[in-house]
């Protein structure tokens, strides 16, 4: 049996229509992997959370640890107590489409809460943090060290002599601090401030630590691990 050969035209028409497939397959491939967002993209978008959100569980910071936020309803990380009240009222469980919202525009999405955060405009970054925190969410990502993002703590316990407060006397209108080393500094009282930090990267109990606060040195931090013991550590005295 004699077969008849295909004319050239329709072999070329027979390859269009596969590259054409393959285009499109590739192209729909590409538009699905945008759609669920990149984690390792997402990982460098989350330097601008770092500031104020842990990886770290138990670890929270001016906000929330986010280390396990997937499938999470709102305001309820443990050991977090300063969530808006407007925040606590909502129902929200976070997922793809909440966080989505959360991260376009916090206030819109649920006014009064107390995020000062303009929101990410670009959709596909928001896709990617996403990613990202759903994949540390799961186990499946091991997050970056604190550093690497940009947001690392220092542990205060291991303030040394020139930081370890020993003693603070208030005369007029300014302190006097004086270290472990020996060393005394004359502050006016508006250029220091008193804080505290009682999780496990704050001062060890009855040793505050005093930091510098701005580059000039005019501006200080002393740092209790709790708030009584500022008033028994600063004594008036000229």
């Amino acid at each position: 049996m004699h077969l008849r050969p295909f004319p050239r035209c329709e072999l070329a028409s027979v390859a269009m229509i596969l590259v054409l497939a393959l285009g499109h397959g590739l192209a729909a491939d590409q538009a699905s992997a945008a759609a669920e967002g990149d984690p390792t993209r997402g990982a460098a978008a989350f330097g601008v959370c770092a500031a104020c959100h842990s990886l770290k569980p138990g670890q929270q910071l001016t906000g929330p640890s986010l280390a396990a936020i997937w499938q999470r309803r709102a305001a309820s990380v443990e050991g977090f107590h300063r969530y808006s009240d407007a925040l606590k009222r909502s129902t929200l469980v976070w997922d793809e489409r909440t966080l989505d919202a959360w991260l376009k525009n916090p206030i819109q999405l649920i006014p009064g809460n107390e995020m000062v955060f303009p929101g990410i405009p670009v959709e596909q970054e928001r896709r990617n943090l996403i990613a990202f925190l759903r994949g540390v969410s799961e186990g499946r990502i091991k997050p970056p060290a604190a550093g690497a993002m940009g947001g690392g703590t220092r542990k205060l316990s291991d303030a040394q002599p020139d930081e370890l407060v020993t003693k603070i006397t208030y005369c007029g209108d300014g302190y006097r601090v004086t270290t472990a080393s020996g060393k005394t500094r004359t502050l006016w009282e508006f250029n220091l401030r008193f804080k505290t930090d009682s999780s496990p990267e704050g001062p060890r109990e009855g040793h505050p630590v005093l930091l510098a606060a701005s580059m000039r040195g005019d501006r200080a931090f002393v740092i209790f691990a709790r708030p009584e013991e500022i008033s028994t550590t600063v004594r008036r005295a000229c």
